[in-house]
């Protein structure tokens, strides 16, 4: 196979790159390499060498001091931290490749020197290129060379296959020479560093611990202890002892050469004695003894030296234990520092932890946040179709909305054009109503009478012949009184024959009495029939006074009304009947008395205005029987208070303190005022005090004043919005302005129950149209214009709506 057709993979090669501990040396020595094989594909293997702490030796930066001096805690400290520190420093180098790939070796060194453990490492992984920074040679153990000699042997023994690169401050350098004398130049022919002459243990310990100077010697004295010794002293010595163990790593090899000379020489020397004797054996005695006496001298001369080598060696002893104390202080300083290291980075691990948590529990928050948004996006989608289904839909209503605008513009000008036919229309029948009506007057004996006399026929076709389902059933005299319809308008009839049996006279003189007291509080007599006996007054048509104050909640309920008076219209109320009682107490020549001022004859048209029924029915009375219509005055008043047919309550809570009297209030006029409401009492308990004590005399004048200033306050805190007012909901006010014309009927102007549809097009009364009908009428009530024909349709459209807008108004309990 040829080279072009290898794969990829294979023409990428590897360079080995040897680095150390000093960073900045190995990124020079990196960023060689990559300048290097820029223009090719590389893979960069970074080999690294890691001081592995064994049980007799700890690796310090001082060299390998024994591990007996530590403890096992310790040891592990230190293990755990040149971990931590190597796998820091390799990342880094890692980083700094950037793209190209690259990988660690990591290669264990117990005592064997590293430039032999770095020839090894070539031969048995076959390495091709090495490129080698000078601190990954620098020395640490007592069997290494130094860098510059390390360098020597590596590339002295290198094998042939490998093609080696030695980088010092990121030039490349040469060497030249050998082991012993050589040299390093770098690319421009500069020498470097060169292989010193080998030193000798004798000379560094000389030049280490010379006693040049006098302050050199106090500080070095044998005999001192650790409270003699300073802390800058280790400071003062620290650059002579890294010397001093630097030497003694690099020249043991020195010391036991000349160990070796001294023991060669120890065994030899009493063996040369023997020498000459064999040489010559007839040497004379005086011969023997001068060779004895030089040999005497010569062991003496020897003796002086050992003791001097002893000497220097005891002064040696005592210069290594100080430097073993200097390297024990210093030891026990680096531990409390790497103590204080382990506390911080655990302080800084609870702190990472801490902020991982947090971290973790805001992306938490945040994928909780996304999923939110995601949900409100999907919604917003949803909306949005919706939106638009709705906006298609609502174009759709708009376009049949303007065909609706269009075609009711169409209609509303036909019905404009019917009214004004219609208006003409009314005009000439109210013109000649007007004219018979001045004909019928004319021929009435008394002229200024305002009320009309009606026959037997039109009272049975108002009341449908006495229909039971026109009788207005409330009780007492109302049981003979019908409600009808004369003149397109609302009446109440009431039959008087079969009740008193009154004669011609008594009834034409009732009659005149009636229409004599006109009082905007009294019930207006609108006509008489004097065949029946009966008279025709004014409709209410909120009925009487009883029925709202004492109707039942069950009553309530079933009647489908809510029908409340508030406060502030009882007051009003009260003040209205006051003023028509005065009216009837004025009368002249002489007072008219009620004689059945009840709740029952308090009446109250649509809009609540209060009138008195029943005046003038009965017989006139003296001056003392006003006295019962004022106390009559004084329970209408109790009635008005408490919402009970039952007067004593007031006396009784009167008697009592304020809680007990606010208690007999009626709750349903709201939250009464308890100046007015006390103030109320008191006059209806003047009222009822009337016959006995210093009210005998009292007059309904002076109680109207009463009621005068009391309605004033009233007003004034009903203009400032003080209080709470009860409400009058769903008291009947149909024909008030906020009914819609199209729900009230044309004929009885109020609103339809059962509304059909004429042959006009418009939409009456059931009951108001048949009687229209069986009154001989063909035409139009509202046209005037001849019906087509006289079928009439229910209108359930209508009536669906009227129902509708009715529920509005009457959901709320009583």
């Amino acid at each position: 196979m040829s080279r072009k057709s290898l794969p990829m993979e294979t023409l990428v090669e590897k360079v080995y790159v040897a680095v150390g501990n000093d960073i900045q040396d190995g990124y020079k020595t990196l960023a060689w390499t990559l300048r290097k094989w820029n223009s090719q594909p590389i893979s960069i293997v970074l080999l690294h060498v890691t001081y592995n702490i064994s049980e007799d030796f700890v690796y310090t930066p001082f060299g390998k001091l024994p591990a007996s001096t530590v403890s096992e805690e310790k040891l592990e400290v230190l293990r755990k931290y040149d971990q931590e520190k190597t796998d820091k420093l390799l990342s880094k180098y890692i980083a700094f490749c950037g793209k190209v790939k690259a990988e660690i070796l990591k290669v264990e060194k117990y005592d064997e020197p590293i430039h032999k453990l770095t020839v090894d490492l070539m031969s048995g992984l076959r390495i091709g290129k090495l490129v080698i920074g000078m601190t990954f040679m620098k020395p640490s153990s007592w069997r290494s060379k130094s860098a510059i000699s390390g360098s020597f042997y590596v590339h002295q023994y290198k094998p042939d296959f490998c093609e080696l690169y030695i980088i010092c401050g990121g030039k490349l350098v040469v060497l030249k020479g050998n082991i012993d004398e050589g040299f390093m130049e770098d690319d421009q022919g500069i020498m470097v560093a060169k292989i010193r002459e080998k030193p000798t243990l004798k000379n560094l310990l000389g030049s280490i611990f010379s006693e040049n100077t006098p302050s050199r010697r106090k500080k070095r004295s044998p005999s001192f202890s650790n409270q003699d010794f300073p802390k800058h002293q280790w400071e003062d010595n620290v650059q002579e002892l890294e010397s001093y163990f630097q030497h003694l790593l690099s020249l043991n090899l020195d010391e036991e050469n000349s160990q070796e000379e001294i023991s060669d020489r120890l065994q030899t020397s009493p063996m040369e004695p023997d020498a000459p004797e064999n040489t010559n054996s007839n040497m004379n005695a005086a011969e023997k003894m001068e060779a004895l006496q030089s040999k005497i001298d010569e062991a003496h001369e020897t003796i002086q030296l050992k003791r001097k080598e002893a000497k220097a060696n005891a002064e040696r002893h005592a210069k290594a234990e100080w430097a073993i104390i200097l390297c024990n202080t210093r030891a026990e300083e680096l531990e409390t520092m790497i103590k204080e290291e382990v506390t911080q980075r655990l302080e800084i691990k609870n702190i990472l932890d801490t902020e991982k948590e947090q971290l973790y529990e805001v992306i938490k928050d945040v994928e909780e946040s996304k999923n939110r948004l995601n949900s409100l996006m999907e919604l917003q989608a949803e909306l949005s179709n919706k939106l638009l289904i709705s906006s298609m839909a609502r174009a759709n209503a708009g376009a049949q909305l303007d065909k609706a605008v269009v075609a009711r513009a169409e209609m509303v000008r036909e019905i404009e054009e019917l009214r004004r036919q219609r208006d003409v229309l009314n005009r000439r029948i109210e013109f000649c109503r007007e004219k018979d009506a001045l004909g019928q007057v004319a021929r009435l004996s008394e002229s200024s009478c305002s009320y009309r006399e009606y026959t037997a026929e039109d009272i049975r076709l108002a009341t449908d012949g006495f229909s039971e389902r026109l009788r207005l059933k409330s009780g007492g005299d109302w049981l003979n009184v019908y409600r009808g319809r004369i003149n397109h308008s609302t009446v109440a009839i009431k039959m008087l024959n079969s009740v008193n049996g009154l004669s011609q006279e008594d009834f034409q003189a009732k009659v005149r009495l009636l229409n004599d007291i006109r009082h905007p509080h009294l019930v207006a007599m609108m006509g008489f029939c004097f065949e029946l006996k009966c008279i025709i007054f004014e409709y209410m048509h909120n009925g009487n006074l009883r029925d709202i104050l004492f109707t039942s909640q069950r009553n309530c309920r079933k009647s489908n009304r809510n029908r409340v008076i508030g406060w502030y219209d009882r007051i009003r109320i009260a003040h209205e009947v006051c003023s028509g009682l005065g009216f009837l107490h004025s009368a002249q020549p002489r007072p008219i008395v009620h004689g059945q001022l009840t709740t029952s004859n308090i009446l109250l048209d649509r809009n609540l205005v209060a009138k008195i029924s029943g005046c003038g029915l009965t017989k006139h009375h003296d001056h003392h029987d006003l006295r019962s219509d004022i106390r009559a005055f004084g329970v209408l008043l109790m009635h008005m208070l408490t919402g009970r047919n039952w007067a004593g309550l007031i006396e009784d809570a009167m008697t009592e303190d304020r809680a007990a009297f606010v208690r007999v209030l009626d709750e349903k006029a709201g939250k009464w005022p308890l100046d007015l409401a006390v103030e109320l009492a008191g006059l209806s308990m003047k009222c009822l005090s009337v016959n006995r004590g210093l009210n005998i005399d009292l007059q309904i004048a002076t109680v109207m004043e009463g009621l005068d200033e009391l309605k004033k306050k009233a007003d004034d805190l009903m203009a400032r919005g003080g209080f709470e007012v009860g409400t009058n909901e769903n008291v009947n006010k149909e024909d008030s302005s906020d009914v819609p014309g199209v729900f009230l009927c044309p004929i009885f102007q109020e609103v339809m129950k059962n509304p059909h549809l004429a042959a006009d097009g418009f939409s009456y009364e059931l009951e108001a149209i048949e009687e229209w009908l069986k009154m001989g009428h063909d035409t139009s009530p509202m046209t005037n214009l001849s019906l087509k024909h006289k079928f009439l349709t229910p209108n359930h459209t209508l009536r669906t709506l009227i129902q509708e807008w009715q529920n509005k108004g009457s959901n709320l309990p009583c």
